[in-house]
């Protein structure tokens, strides 16, 4: 049987068994495994489980990943999420629909230290939810606008979906936090926008609350400054060359672990169960990080991914039209496929297309993470509706989705735009001081 044969009943029984519940991480240790021994041979194949775990787990620049990963569990835990809320509702509450919009902007602050669209959506529910339902919100309105900016904890840095890119790539990982800023504020402001215009044209969806005085903002500002601080520090410092990544990682732990102490919101008791929930996160993105470094080798001796990259290149259509081809394509897959298993997956085979036809490769980390944010709240797997769906039990499912749906288009005009104009990926990495 030719390594393109075996290769193609590889990708298919790796199918088979994600469909039948495997976890993503062991599906792709044991493809990769028997599909490398059929191909090279046993000795080969035992070499590469052998050494392949080790040398992947010691991997340095995998520290970012615990590191970000505390930092946004202490972030939960000092209250952050709730000050972001309130410095939103006081500034834009009193706008139409502004209690929607000062949740996708507190999603948007809040991703800056948590890295996670789950922890995202699962913390903004428990602090939105109940006081929109206070003020009457449309339930359609409340958990869309939660659902969709909580998606903003894998695009704005730091992302966990960044690092797994780049470790997948061996892009940068700070060219990609700094790549995946401008894009971030630009699809909040977008989803900020949707909500303006849809209680425009439907005003009862989001009726507005008394405006804040002035005073009560300053207040609110200055409740939200810490985060705020050590979101300039960790970014700041990767812009100016003053921390590599992971530096930059371990110092926003330790401040964000010093703020919780300030607060005496830290205690024994929810430290260890920060860490506790750290380790769990950790060995999930490693276990899958592994499965992938043994599942690749398997593809490159099956020759798929140069075949594919050759038959792409020599076709006779414009390389926007097999982009296009590839965002429908995944957009397609994120409908039933977890966002970290589907960038395992097609990265492979995908990347080299997208060198070989002269795309940015950071660019394309930032379209990657926004096309995977829009499977997050597609049906029928959409992660961040189900766990949204945790805290508003009494909201049917279908108006959850039909809540998504005008944020959902503006993740597209987000991506028609990079299309056209990919500096706004590329200006911050390209003018970073290294």
């Amino acid at each position: 049987m030719s390594p393109l044969a075996i290769g193609g009943l590889g990708i298919l029984a790796m199918l088979v068994l994600l469909a039948l519940r495997m976890p993503v991480g062991i599906t792709l240790v044991v493809v990769g495994t028997l599909g490398f021994a059929a191909v090279s041979g046993w000795q080969g194949a035992l070499g590469l489980l052998g050494a392949s775990p080790f040398q992947h787990s010691f991997n340095y620049d995998l520290s970012v990943i615990p590191l970000f990963v505390l930092m946004g569990n202490l972030a939960m835990i000092s209250g952050m999420s709730g000050d972001a809320y309130m410095a939103g509702q006081r500034w834009v509450g009193h706008w139409r629909g502004g209690l929607a919009s000062a949740t996708v902007v507190a999603c948007a602050v809040f991703a800056a230290v948590s890295g996670s669209s789950v922890a995202s959506a699962a913390t903004m529910s428990s602090v939105a939810l109940p006081e929109m339902r206070k003020r009457d919100y449309d339930p359609r309105l409340a958990t869309g606008c939660v659902a969709a900016g909580g998606t903003l904890g894998i695009l704005i840095p730091p992302s966990t979906g960044f690092v797994v890119y780049a470790l997948l790539t061996e892009e940068s990982i700070g060219r990609l936090f700094l790549a995946g800023v401008i894009p971030g504020l630009l699809l909040t402001a977008l989803f900020v926008a949707t909500i303006w215009l849809v209680t425009w044209f439907r005003p009862a969806m989001g009726p507005s609350v008394p405006k804040a005085s002035f005073a009560e903002r300053i207040q609110a500002l200055r409740q939200v400054g810490a985060l705020l601080v050590i979101v300039i520090v960790v970014l700041g410092g990767i812009y100016v060359g003053v921390f590599t990544p992971t530096e930059a990682a371990a110092v926003g732990a330790l401040l964000t672990m010093l703020l919780g102490i300030w607060r005496r919101k830290l205690t024994p008791a929810n430290f260890f169960a920060a860490l506790l929930q750290t380790t769990r996160t950790t060995a999930f993105v490693f276990l899958i990080l592994i499965g992938a470094h043994l599942f690749s080798p398997f593809l490159a001796v099956s020759q798929i991914p140069s075949t594919i990259s050759s038959v792409i290149s020599s076709l006779d259509v414009p390389r926007e039209a097999i982009l296009v081809l590839l965002m429908v394509l995944y957009i397609v897959l994120g409908t039933f496929l977890e966002g970290f298993a589907m960038m395992v997956l097609t990265l492979p085979i995908v990347f080299p297309v997208i060198t070989s036809l002269g795309y940015d490769p950071i660019w394309f980390g930032v379209v990657m993470v926004i096309v995977l944010e829009m499977g997050l709240i597609s049906p029928p797997v959409g992660v961040n509706v189900f766990v949204v769906k945790g805290f508003a039990e009494d909201v049917p499912m279908r108006d959850i989705f039909a809540g998504i749906l005008p944020f959902w288009g503006a993740m597209l005009v987000c991506l028609l735009l990079l299309v056209l104009f990919p500096q706004l990926a590329l200006f911050l990495p390209d003018t970073m001081i290294n």
